[in-house]
């Protein structure tokens, strides 16, 4: 599957999603729903702050959303943030690992992704899941597990 991402270094590129998976043993996956809003925008500084913690536990991290490369580019910039985000606009991914959903909000039904996060090895198997995480102290909850 030939995905859309930006990485770490600012290079926006055309990658298999498969190929992304192989540049670490472990892979944290993040899905979330939207660029520059207050909640994704704390979440991503704490990934990017956390960063090394990860990388000596040999795990990369990728954020997806449905927002597009240039909705990306520009949170990478306003943030100044250190991460792989995949653009997934046709909510490909985000149906594969059950993250799409319909959600009543102020009583209207409205489809939404739920912030997830999915530690994956190289076979693609999922090693670990937290579904509909709060944004605080996530990050600090994945590594306090991790390190056990």
């Amino acid at each position: 599957m030939i995905i859309k991402y930006i990485s770490s270094i600012w290079e926006i590129k055309e990658i298999d999603l498969f190929d992304l998976f192989k540049k670490s043993e472990k892979t944290i996956l993040y899905f979330y729903p939207k660029d520059n809003t207050p909640w994704c925008s704390l979440e991503a500084k704490d990934f990017t702050c956390r960063k090394d913690e990860f990388k000596k536990l040999w795990i990369q991290i990728i954020w997806v959303s449905k927002d597009s490369i240039e909705s990306h580019n520009k949170f990478i910039d306003n943030l100044s943030l250190w991460i792989d985000l995949v653009s997934d606009p046709d909510l490909v991914l985000h149906k594969k690992f059950w993250v799409y959903w319909e959600k009543n909000n102020y009583w209207k039904i409205v489809m939404w992704v739920i912030r997830s996060t999915f530690l994956i090895d190289l076979n693609w198997n999922i090693i670990k899941e937290w579904r509909n995480v709060k944004v605080t102290w996530h990050v600090d909850k994945i590594l306090k597990e991790l390190q056990k």
